[in-house]
């Protein structure tokens, strides 16, 4: 009875030990309402494929551009989609609505090479970078 008693005061001693140890802490996470929006802001910019697409008054913001990088040659190859997505985000981050993508283009490791002044071409192995012209399109308020 007596190595009963010594087993149950342990598991009882070591589990109000746990719980004491974590009271005065909070849950820290990397949850952030500003990264949430840097990631959702491209889902804010509708892709149109000409002027005349757009429904309503708008006014021609600027370019942009948007890169994805290959950094090592056995690295997933540079994508499109990626690079369009930040045009988009970087479209945003001016105010922008609205896109009409002008072309996308992809450098290799030897076109990056003869590129000497690039940063990119020091950092990736290959990359796609794609341009767009960037609009503030009205949007319709109906309640």
């Amino acid at each position: 009875m007596n190595k009963k008693h010594f087993i149950l005061s342990s598991i009882i001693l070591l589990t109000t030990t746990l719980i004491t140890s974590c009271s005065g802490k909070h849950l820290s996470t990397n949850l952030d309402e500003e990264n949430f929006d840097r990631y959702f802001s491209a889902a804010k910019v509708k892709i149109y494929q000409q002027e005349s697409d757009m429904q309503s008054r708008f006014h021609y913001i600027g370019a942009v551009e948007g890169q994805d990088c290959q950094v090592k040659p056995h690295h997933a190859a540079p994508d499109e989609v990626n690079a369009r997505t930040q045009a988009r985000r970087n479209a945003f981050q001016q105010q922008a609505n609205g896109v009409i993508f002008t072309g996308c283009t992809l450098l290799s490791s030897q076109q990056l090479a003869q590129i000497k002044e690039s940063n990119d071409a020091q950092q990736c192995h290959a990359i796609v970078i794609c341009y767009a012209r960037a609009f503030a399109v009205e949007t319709s308020t109906e309640n």
